[in-house]
């Protein structure tokens, strides 16, 4: 480096002809004295010192700083050495390459991971190096990088996207929150200001009675003393004192008879009282909310359109045959498997760099695929059975299940396997291998099927889809119960089918030559793809709903095409 110009941070005002390349990466200006060739860098005083003081360093060429641009121009015969550390194992340099596997890892990771890996696939990277890189395959990769950081990049916005629609889909259900907490505020007051009118009508109504009482009492206090006075009045006339004495007497019979009747009652025992409606109380005591909250897919019902397609080459090395993917399905961290009957063979593709990245060999022609779990998928297989294949690490075979027919789609609902035989029968089995039960007519003893193809399950009401190519898709309920065919006029022999998680279902017309959208009751909402969008035969597809992207799969085809929709 010549006469590089100080950071405008640091406070040296001076220049150099060469400056130390460690110093400068560390935000300071020193001059430099050397250029190491091995270093591929300029060295000032103290880091010439170094050099000289660390055994893994005393062995560096060190030329005169001014022979420095002329070395860094002239291709090193001397050794190159891989400088990453290993993640797993702290300080071990990434060294060596597994062809296996296709990793590069430490020595350390190859006695330990990699052990069982054959011999001549376990190379030493320093030196392999002529050999193992290759500068057309670094570009390539450099342009699946950015490819990939492209679509993180879209990947992020549209995150932030959807972050500013859940903000505003969370303002507007906490909206309704205190919406539906006015209106329970408001049926209380109504109950509460329903009791207080009740008390204030028991009130008045004894207070009535009360008050007639009082005034009833009044009277007779009056006529009492009355009596009583006229009584005294009288004590010198014995005939008067007698008549009012006999009227007085006549007067206290009559009170007492209105006492003894309880006319005039005594109310000192009258509680008024206000009982709370316990189970009420306990009620609302019990409640941890007021209302269900879900997390839920909002239904779509519009035609999907599409932004941009693209084709994904499947064929590799080992294959013999054009390629023909019949079947095909998303794992659960949304990378594709796609089976390729022509080369029995099952296909792991990465859907961020749309290249292949696992294969595993079948032992007969694979037809649909579905995953059961995050590292274990199944396949339908021409040979009168169903392979278990695992793919966590690196993809292979593990059990089978032996079945009477021919076993061509296939999923997996509520811990059972569905698969069509290509005639008039989906069968059920559990995990084991046990068959629970055979669909081929409905309750009115119809026959269902005349040939049945791919089968797919909706999250929403445990629902079922069976593509058969003469009759359409047929629908069964979350009870295996049929309800319904769904047909259409631009769908001719239908093939492929799935959902998108929102009410949809995509399906494939074999010699339409596309894709159709009906909405989960049958109605057709438009089609998707056109003969033109898919130019060959399709076979199968499945839905990316994260990202809305289609995956279609082709027959006799090296290509399975892939659909960003909106």
């Amino acid at each position: 480096m010549e006469n590089k110009e100080p950071s405008m941070d640091n406070s040296s005002e001076e220049t150099f002809d060469f400056i130390c390349t460690n110093c400068d990466d560390n935000g300071k200006i020193v001059e430099a004295v050397r250029y190491c060739i091995e270093c591929s860098g300029y060295c000032c005083q103290t880091c010439t010192d170094l050099h000289h003081t660390f055994v893994m360093m005393k062995g560096h060429n060190l030329l005169d700083a001014s022979q420095g641009n002329q070395a860094s121009n002239q291709p090193s015969s001397l050794p190159e050495f891989p400088t990453e550390r290993c993640n797993l194992h702290t300080g071990k340099v990434i060294d060596m390459y597994c062809e296996e596997h296709n990793e590069v890892c430490c020595c350390t990771c190859i006695a330990t991971h990699h052990k069982s890996c054959p011999e001549n696939s376990i190379k030493y990277i320093p030196d392999m190096i002529d050999t193992l890189f290759k500068l057309g395959e670094s570009k390539e990769i450099q342009c699946r990088l950015r490819d990939t950081l492209d679509s993180m990049t879209a990947i992020g916005k549209s995150k932030d996207d959807k972050l500013e629609a859940l903000k505003d889909m969370k303002n507007e259900e906490i909206e309704k929150v205190i919406n539906f907490m006015k209106a329970l505020e408001a049926i209380i007051r109504k109950a509460a200001e329903a009791t207080r009118k009740e008390i204030e009508s028991k009130y008045k109504e004894l207070e009535k009675d009360i008050l007639q009482e009082k005034q009833d009492v009044n009277g007779y206090e009056v006529s009492l003393k009355e009596s009583c006075d006229k009584l005294k009045t009288s004590e010198r006339n014995r005939a008067q004192s007698f008549v009012r004495s006999k009227t007085a007497e006549k007067k206290v019979k009559e009170v007492d008879s209105k006492i003894s009747k309880q006319k005039l009652r005594n109310n000192d025992g009258i509680e008024y009282t206000f009982t709370p409606n316990q189970s009420l109380m306990k009620y609302l005591n019990g409640l941890h909310g007021i209302g269900i909250v879900g997390v839920s897919k909002k239904e779509r019902k519009d035609l999907y359109k599409i932004t941009w397609s693209r084709d994904i080459n499947i064929k590799v090395a080992g294959d013999s045959k054009q390629c023909d993917s019949v079947g095909c399905c998303l794992t659960f961290d949304n990378q594709l498997l796609v089976t390729d009957y022509n080369n029995k063979s099952l296909k792991l593709i990465d859907t961020h760099t749309m290249t292949v990245i696992d294969v595993c060999k079948l032992d007969s022609q694979p037809f649909g695929v579905c995953c059961i779990t995050d590292d274990e998928a199944v396949v339908a297989c021409s040979s009168n059975k169903i392979q278990f294949v695992s793919y966590g690490y690196k993809m292979k075979p593990t059990r089978q299940i032996k079945t009477s027919h021919t076993s061509y789609g296939i999923t997996t609902k509520n811990d059972k396997i569905y698969v069509t035989d290509c005639l008039s029968s989906p069968f059920i089995y559990d995990m084991a291998g046990n068959l629970l039960k055979t669909i081929s007519q409905n309750v009115g003893r119809n026959t269902l099927f005349c040939n049945s193809r791919h089968v797919t399950s909706a999250e929403k009401g445990d629902k079922m889809y069976v593509s058969d190519s003469r009759k359409g898709v047929v629908c069964f309920d979350g009870e295996d119960n049929f309800q319904s065919i769904i047909s259409d006029i631009d769908l001719c022999l239908p093939d492929g089918v799935c959902v998108d998680g929102r009410g949809n279902i995509f399906v494939v017309g074999f010699l339409s030559h596309n894709v159709v959208q009906f909405n989960e009751n049958g109605k057709k909402i438009g089609v998707v793809i056109k003969q033109d969008g898919l130019q060959q035969t399709p076979r199968s597809i499945c839905f990316d709903q994260t990202l809305n992207r289609l995956f279609v799969t082709m027959q006799h085809s090296d290509v399975v095409k892939m659909f960003e929709l909106y």
